[in-house]
């Protein structure tokens, strides 16, 4: 699989600079909800002989990090947590359980992965064993997987052990695979099952008599697709983003990409460096890459550069790039991947300007840090591109000042939180985007380095950020008004389109994500129907655009001028007729609305239960000089354009 950028950074793409951006008088505060007498909105009027610079395809990019239930337990199909023992049975912090009076030892010596296996010791003249309950099966949905067992004494064989099912509490409510005899060495056994009754709480028992030792479990539904969720799967090929960052974010300078390579099930599971729980080390490089073959999208890799070094980040690229005479291209042909990767793009390091970040340093030692990196990985490959830690003010100033040379992007982040008042909540988005690309404006008429050669913004962790862990750990809710400001920001890119090269939306999924998962299912949230919305139907070209608040709306055309988009954030509980005024093309007076609404702000779509927020698409057949547009609603108008 070959990977090159499909956007370049150089060149035309940002030779031209959007002329006209929205009118912004300062608006009275409205509270969610509140509804105001009907009144004439100002006219939107979009001029086509002003266009921007083209809109990089790369600002619809998500990021995916070791963070939660991001990639285990909304992108991975494991079912089983701790599936390697990494928390000694018993320990308050394991799922797993001893039953039938079972006793458990975790020996050290020569275990099967980690720091330790468990020996299972049953009482006299039961069975017992080990149980992991609050698994979700549905009624006659296959269930996959595999044991490494072996006997609990050497130099004796031991059996049978029964592995079980369970999905109720009666003796039937139950299917067992059972593994006749065990040797002294663990030897791997297939499982599969199908349950009979749907639970949120259904159990996997491993039980025998006498002695025996597990070395590992798997548990996966059966229609995964190369471990991963298929109902997940299924609703990212539907975003359709182009591009995806990992994996990292803060988990990056804590990990040894080694960790995760090779056999599975030998893989060794470590603490999360900078996150609670456990990292399984299930999903590394090689599944990040079936990953994105599965997506068709394009992968952006960070390297560690906070506790890491060249070294490791050489050999990082090496694997991923490298020929199969390399040595670590060996590597990656010994673990099944003959062919060279060749990944486009390359972070080095994550907000190394932030004292939470592992292996952070005062800005003047950074510099250096990221000069070696850039040099060492330019020298193995050539053709990439790098992408330095950016951060507004002082750091980026010192990087753009010193450091500008080895990079060809910086990045930036922004999350924002709550606002009681809904048009506050909406721009705050706006005017992120906006701060950044005026501040890096500025740094190219002030910083040397920067105006020889401007580097693009990868604005690669933006989105909103607040409210309880509903989703597993920073797995927050999203609601209509939040799908509002994701809008409201992806008109902003468009108008800034000349700055930015990418920006990539965090999480993706359930950590602060544009999808979240439940145990069985998988749903979208209100932001990410209108990211799947714009990068599948806004254009490519943008177009001066203004319009009178509270409204935001952007327009653009297609990469072959045969229709317009018209993008527009209603932010009021009321619905409009927006007059409409296009210089410099001519509609044909057909096309298609698409539409994101409510009658509350606060709607919202959960994982398993029908959606209360959708998109809904309509023809246009007729315009009549206006725009309707729904109460609390984004809506997209694709409209055909009439030919020179």
């Amino acid at each position: 699989m070959n990977f090159r950028c499909r956007v370049a950074v150089a060149g035309g793409l940002f030779a031209w600079v959007l002329l006209c951006g929205p009118i912004r008088p300062t608006p009275a505060a409205e509270p969610a909800g509140a509804a105001k007498p009907e009144a004439t909105p100002a006219p939107l009027l979009i001029d086509a002989a002003k266009p921007g610079a083209p809109i990089s395809p790369y600002i619809y990019g998500q990021f995916i990090e070791h963070l939660g239930r991001c990639i285990y337990g909304g992108i991975w199909a494991e079912m089983l947590e701790d599936r390697k023992f990494f928390y000694p049975v018993g320990d308050k912090d394991s799922p797993w359980k001893t039953f039938g009076g079972a006793s458990v030892a975790m020996q050290r010596e020569k275990p099967f992965v980690g720091q330790h296996s468990p020996r299972i010791v049953a009482a006299q003249g039961q069975e017992g064993g080990l149980v992991q309950a609050g698994l979700g099966l549905r009624k006659g949905r296959r269930y996959v997987g595999h044991i490494w067992l072996a006997a609990g004494e050497s130099g004796r064989d031991a059996g049978p052990v029964r592995v079980s099912l369970v999905w109720g509490p009666n003796p039937a409510d139950r299917q067992t695979v059972s593994v006749p005899s065990l040797g002294v060495e663990f030897a791997k056994s297939s499982l599969e099952f199908t349950a009979g009754a749907d639970t949120d709480d259904g159990r996997l028992e491993i039980s025998g008599g006498g002695s025996f030792r597990v070395g590992t479990v798997s548990l996966m539904p059966a229609d995964n697709i190369r471990g991963m969720r298929a109902d997940t799967l299924a609703l990212l090929k539907e975003l359709d983003s182009p591009i995806y960052r990992w994996p990292g974010g803060n988990f990056v300078s804590g990990y040894n990409w080694k960790d995760g390579i090779g056999d599975r099930d030998r893989r060794p599971p470590r603490k999360n460096p900078a996150w609670k729980g456990v990292e399984h080390n299930d999903f590394g490089l090689d599944e990040f890459m079936v990953f994105c073959r599965e997506l068709d999208t394009e992968p952006y890799m960070v390297v560690n550069s906070g506790q890491g070094d060249v070294k490791l980040a050489v050999e990082m690229l090496q694997y991923a790039n490298g020929r199969a005479d390399t040595p670590m291209g060996r590597l990656r042909a010994q673990n099944g991947h003959p062919e060279p990767y060749r990944v486009c793009w390359w972070g080095i390091g994550n907000e190394m300007y932030g004292n939470w970040q592992l292996g952070h340093m005062p800005l003047e030692k950074y510099i250096v840090k990221h000069n070696e990196f850039a040099k060492a990985m330019r020298a193995e490959d050539p053709s990439i591109e790098l992408v330095g830690v950016g951060n507004v003010g002082p750091w980026t100033v010192g990087m753009l000042t010193h450091a500008t040379e080895s990079m060809d992007a910086i990045s930036e982040h922004f999350y924002v939180g709550s606002k009681p008042d809904l048009l506050a909540h909406v721009r705050q988005m706006t005017d992120n985007v906006r701060r950044i690309a005026d501040a890096h404006r500025k740094y190219r008429q002030e910083i040397p380095a920067a105006a020889k050669k401007p580097l693009p913004i990868a604005l690669d962790e933006w989105n909103y950020w607040y409210g309880p862990d509903l989703y597993g750990e920073i797995g927050v809710r999203y609601f209509l008004r939040d799908a509002l400001g994701v809008a409201a920001a992806l008109h902003e890119y468009a108008r800034q389109s000349e700055m930015y090269v990418m920006a990539n939306y965090a999480q993706t999924v359930n950590v602060i994500g544009a999808i979240k998962t439940s145990k069985t299912a998988a749903e979208f949230e209100t932001t990410g129907l209108v990211l799947k919305l714009y990068r599948r139907h806004f254009g490519a070209t943008p177009l001066a655009t203004k319009i009178g608040e509270p409204f935001d709306a952007m327009a653009a055309l297609s990469k072959d001028g045969k229709t317009l988009s018209v993008g527009i954030v209603n932010p009021t509980g009321n619905p409009r007729d927006i007059p409409l005024e296009v210089r410099g093309i001519k509609l044909g007076g057909t096309g298609s609305r698409f539409e994101i609404a409510g009658a509350d702000p606060m709607a919202y779509n959960e994982p398993g239960k029908p959606p209360r927020v959708s998109i809904v698409e309509k023809p246009v057949s007729g315009l009549g000089g206006k725009l309707p547009v729904a109460a609390y609603s984004v809506t997209l108008y694709v409209l055909a354009v009439e030919p020179k």
